[in-house]
């Protein structure tokens, strides 16, 4: 939060710790026009909001790699068997959420004690994951796990049973490649 602040903006970098989650939200946009979709990917040209801190930061040992940390922090996330975190660009600033388990009790529920995996099955499943591949070819299971905001394992279930199923392929490299629906076009 030190190094991607934007001592600039007057507004105060928060962090909110809930039972299931935890919130960081720092003042001041992505910067150069970047998208999330973008800095997911990977495929992004790394700037320094804030050279002097990220240099001292990077010297300490702090920081690995300039442009590194959102991959990094999402695999060692989906690593340990935790959801994937969110990003968002909201009210001229950006909010990372990090969910405290696979399991995580999903916001709004019954009694706030809902759990994931019975979300999940009420409100998603293979259909769900089959039309949104439908309206977006080439979606990967990170895409699917953030936006259905179900675990790993659960979409990997899902596009198991597609893929038996014949309805969807893998196209592409394993790191970078995505899911279509079978016979239509890249």
């Amino acid at each position: 939060m030190i190094v991607h602040r934007d001592y600039q903006n007057p507004g105060d970098s928060i962090i909110k710790i809930f039972d299931h989650k935890i919130e960081f939200y720092n003042p001041g946009g992505l910067g150069n026009g970047l998208t999330i979709a973008q800095l997911q990917s990977g495929r992004y040209t790394s700037f320094a909001r804030n050279r002097k801190i990220s240099d001292l930061f990077r010297e300490a040992g702090i920081i690995e790699k300039y442009g590194s940390g959102i991959k990094r922090i999402t695999d060692a996330f989906l690593n340990y068997g935790l959801l994937a975190p969110t990003f968002e660009v909201i009210q001229n600033g950006f909010r990372v959420t990090v969910f405290s388990h696979a399991n995580a009790i999903k916001d709004g529920g019954v009694n706030g004690g809902v759990n994931l995996e019975t979300t999940d099955i009420v409100n998603v499943d293979s259909k769900a994951i089959f039309s949104f591949i439908e309206k977006n070819p080439g979606v990967n299971v990170l895409l699917l796990m953030n936006h259905f905001e179900v675990p790993k394992r659960t979409v990997e279930r899902w596009v198991k049973q597609l893929r038996d199923e014949d309805k969807i392929e893998f196209r592409g490299a394993s790191k970078t490649g995505g899911y279509w629906v079978v016979g239509s076009e890249m």
